[in-house]
């Protein structure tokens, strides 16, 4: 009997120690794999004894918070990475806009331009008279030809006359010589005879002469519009003079 009991004890005993063997062992396979995770300046572990609890879960602990702040600093880079490329484009974008919006705006400057010089084109070509050739008339040196030279003077300065009252106080006045004098009636004897086509004095040719014809009181033309101006100022024509005025 007291044998059994003895025998019991030691197998207990035997228990004991076999758990304690296989908890070192545990112990040891735990502080390996420890000692592989930990970082370089991690505590030492002398190698045989088996590592405090509380060192194997702190060593955790650390590999475990340098694992998610490292994956925290690459999310953060992706993101700002992701943000710059996205201002980047943005960027690109807005100059690409803002360089269309000036070609735009040129082109629609340019637009008004020329719209402006078209019309100012128009304008000035409307404003500027059209010029039509017209070519210059002329008369023959001979009394029908004074005579209708003289009529265009007089209705440019809108002296009244006719071509018969003209013709028919010339032949009776000059007979149709332009150089003509009255050497004997009263103004020679003043000292102002009266010649050419029409008999005018000196005093009355420059009382009466019409400008852009000549100074020579014996000019056909200039004689007979000078004439024409006194008779229309006397008696409102020449067509009314039938005899000496």
């Amino acid at each position: 009997m007291p044998k059994n009991i003895f025998a019991r004890a030691h197998s207990r005993t035997l228990t004991k120690q076999r758990k304690i063997a296989v908890a070192g062992v545990a112990a040891l396979g735990t502080a390996a794999i420890v000692l592989s995770a930990a970082p370089g300046n991690a505590e030492t572990v002398t190698t045989g004894a088996p590592a405090a609890p509380a060192q194997v879960a702190s060593g955790t602990v650390l590999h475990n918070v340098k694992g998610t702040v490292t994956d925290q600093l690459a999310a953060a880079n992706v993101k700002l990475d992701t943000i710059a490329a996205q201002k980047k484009a943005a960027d690109a974008a807005a100059k690409k806009a803002a360089e269309a919006a000036a070609l735009k705006k040129a082109a629609a400057r340019k637009a008004v331009q020329a719209r402006t010089a078209q019309q100012q084109t128009a304008t000035r070509s409307a404003q500027r008279p059209e010029i039509q050739l017209v070519a210059a008339k002329t008369y023959s040196n001979t009394l029908d030809g004074w005579i209708r030279q003289a009529l265009d003077i007089m209705k440019s300065k809108g002296i009244p006359g006719s071509y018969n009252g003209l013709h028919k106080n010339i032949m009776r006045e000059s007979s149709g010589n332009p150089m003509a004098i009255n050497n004997w009636d009263v103004n020679a004897v003043n000292g102002i005879p009266s010649k050419g086509l029409l008999q005018v004095i000196p005093p009355t040719f420059a009382a009466y002469h019409v400008p852009g014809t000549s100074w020579n009181i014996y000019d056909p033309v200039a004689n007979i519009t000078a004439a024409a101006n006194y008779a229309a100022d006397k008696y409102g024509s020449i067509d009314n003079v039938n005899s000496a005025y």
